[in-house]
């Protein structure tokens, strides 16, 4: 499986618009962060985890080619904007399933009520089959599983996901133990490490490496950074020679 991060910023992205920071003025090309978003592949599948604002310039960048879904992990727009730009893979591939919680479903649903009209469709809009998502039902995804995680952002419910021994689980704050039973054995762990400073609704550094700890993957990286967090050879630095902070285009293998 290749894993290739699309964006690993929080939903700002980095730079932030009109920011003075310093990371946000680096030239080194890895503090530049789209939104949060990661493409999966294997032999002829490839998926994308959440679709949100950077979408289309993602996709060129990527130079990706086909998708065979979407796995939304929750509603919040850096995770979301970007579904009107999977029409280019719609011309050539017509509908396109998207597997999501129900809430998430409706919520996109009544921001996006074009895509899902029936009636008067408008006939360039975009084209999805809702395939909804429940906690412990793993689904199938292309010839391999995927199996839900389930977290909470504050007290909002996310879905991470498992497949084979590769999970990816952004803007957690908490989980239950019977999840954290469903992430033992992994390769590769990518979570969700904002900022030094404790958030309310995200792990912070600390929080993210005892959690680390606590699944012992083979090796981690961590995603949704801000800027405030600092610059990424200062923050590899800190982090334990099995942790790494991911950037956009990063491509690693399983």
């Amino acid at each position: 499986m290749k894993i290739y991060f699309l964006g690993t910023g929080t939903s700002q992205g980095i730079p932030v618009i009109g920011s003075n920071h310093p990371v946000c003025k680096s030239l080194d090309i890895r503090d530049k962060r789209l939104r949060v978003s990661v493409w999966l592949s294997w032999d002829e599948f490839s998926f994308v985890i959440d679709c949100g604002p950077d979408f289309r310039q993602q996709m060129l960048v990527s130079n990706c080619q086909s998708i065979d879904g979407i796995l939304y992990t929750h509603e919040h727009s850096d995770h979301t904007a970007g579904l009107d730009d999977i029409r280019p893979f719609n011309f050539r591939q017509g509908e396109i399933p998207i597997y999501a919680h129900q809430r998430v479903i409706e919520n996109l649903k009544r921001r996006f009520d074009y895509v899902f009209q029936t009636e008067n469709r408008y006939p360039g809009s975009p084209s999805v089959t809702c395939r909804e998502v429940v906690n412990n039902f793993p689904f199938p995804v292309g010839n391999k599983v995927a199996i839900p995680i389930n977290v909470y952002h504050g007290s909002l419910q996310v879905f991470g996901y498992r497949i084979d021994d590769f999970a990816y689980l952004t803007d957690v704050k908490t989980i239950e133990d019977s999840e954290i039973n469903k992430l033992k054995g992994l390769k590769v762990l990518v979570v969700n490490a904002l900022r030094e400073e404790p958030h309310k609704t995200h792990f912070n550094l600390e929080e993210a490496l005892q959690f680390i700890a606590l699944i012992q993957p083979e090796k981690a990286y961590l995603t949704h950074i801000s800027h405030v967090f600092g610059f990424h050879d200062d923050i590899q630095k800190q982090l334990p020679e099995n942790v790494f902070l991911a950037y956009d285009n990063l491509e690693i293998n399983i």
